[in-house]
């Protein structure tokens, strides 16, 4: 992987397009997750003693999850071992997952442009509506190793705007070749979803963009949405309304990554992420490729990572769709934001 990621794909170009290829993501994840000779061959014995499970935490008895594939997908206990935040505004991490927080506001102190990736990219660069909703937004990188939990919760209550598949390739989210590839995450193959906070019952937060990207080994993003446990799974749609904190989707299987990006002076992230991130002498591979103090900090499902910013006044809850609406027909409006798209205020 070094070697390849090292220049290998500029001296071989077809090698390298083979490695992010589909078909090499779902035979390496087969071989490692589902081959009985590959899983002794590739050492995913020591795999599963090395992640050491919870077993209090576990839906399955220990002597079930006797695959890597089991242990990849296992089930927890969410509602006992992973409480969520009583503030209802309080944005939670969808995953554990090591983070990464910052900016794509020129000014800010956080700013990571153009670090990890292109958001209108990331996003489609089709969709107008999102890059503009999202210009110069916040955005938090939850980066899941293969031994974590591999569900994806939701990070904020609202409802579904928009739910989309973008193709694309299947590089790694190590951090050696996050740092030599180009914004690899926006040019993986991923799923959107932007979720509107602002509606009743909802976060409160502005809307919200959750990105999960494939990686090496990862062959599917399963949508099973559940809000009683993990029971009667649906997929995500438009006009669905999201708890917070529920199971959303399921990596199958490998290390993955799930970005959430917000919209511009809508959240502020917990102090404690952005101090850990930056703590002087703390030295990690992102902060070698970047040239400055870059440590990941681990975050568990359904804890806090940020709280919505007070509103000073009703005239500032109004949302981004204001000046553009004129420029999209009223069927599309009503269908997208039955309330009308312009104000979701008290």
């Amino acid at each position: 992987m070094n070697f390849l990621y090292a220049g290998a794909w500029e001296r071989l170009p077809a090698l390298y397009g083979l490695l992010v290829s589909a078909r090499t993501s779902q035979l390496l994840g087969f071989f490692n997750y589902d081959f009985p000779l590959g899983v002794k061959l590739s050492g995913q014995r020591h795999f599963l003693r090395a992640c050491h499970l919870n077993a209090e935490e576990c839906l399955d008895r220990p002597e079930q999850l006797d695959t890597p594939r089991k242990v990849f997908e296992r089930k927890i206990r969410y509602w006992e071992c992973r409480p969520l935040p009583a503030a209802p505004q309080a944005v939670v991490s969808p995953a554990d997952a090591r983070v990464l927080v910052g900016s794509l506001h020129e000014t800010s102190s956080l700013l990571l442009k153009g670090k990890f990736f292109d958001h209108e990219e990331l996003l489609g660069r089709d969709k107008r509506l999102w890059l503009k909703a999202f210009a110069n937004g916040d955005f938090a990188i939850f980066r899941l190793t293969p031994d974590k939990y591999h569900y994806n919760h939701t990070p904020v209550a609202g409802v579904v705007l928009d739910f989309y598949e973008l193709p694309g390739e299947y590089h790694s989210c190590n951090p050696g070749m996050v740092v030599t590839a180009v914004t690899p995450h926006s040019k993986n193959k991923r799923t959107v979803t932007i979720i509107d906070s602002d509606v009743p019952g909802g976060s409160q937060v502005g809307l919200v963009a959750m990105i999960e990207i494939v990686a090496l080994m990862i062959g599917d993003i399963v949508q099973c949405y559940s809000e009683e446990h993990y029971e009667s799974p649906r997929p995500v749609a438009r006009q669905m309304f999201l708890r917070r904190g529920l199971p959303k989707s399921l990596y199958r299987p490998g290390s993955s990554t799930t970005v959430l990006i917000f919209q511009r002076e809508r959240i502020t992230f917990a102090g404690d992420l952005v101090r850990n991130m930056r703590r002087a002498g703390v030295q990690s591979r992102f902060s070698q490729g970047f040239g400055r103090s870059l440590a990941e900090t681990d975050v568990k499902v359904r804890s806090p990572i940020a709280t919505a910013v007070r509103k000073e006044s009703p005239t500032k809850s109004r949302n981004v769709y204001t000046d553009i609406t004129t420029t999209i027909p009223r069927r599309l409006m009503a269908w997208l934001w039955p309330r009308g798209g312009v104000y979701h205020g008290e």
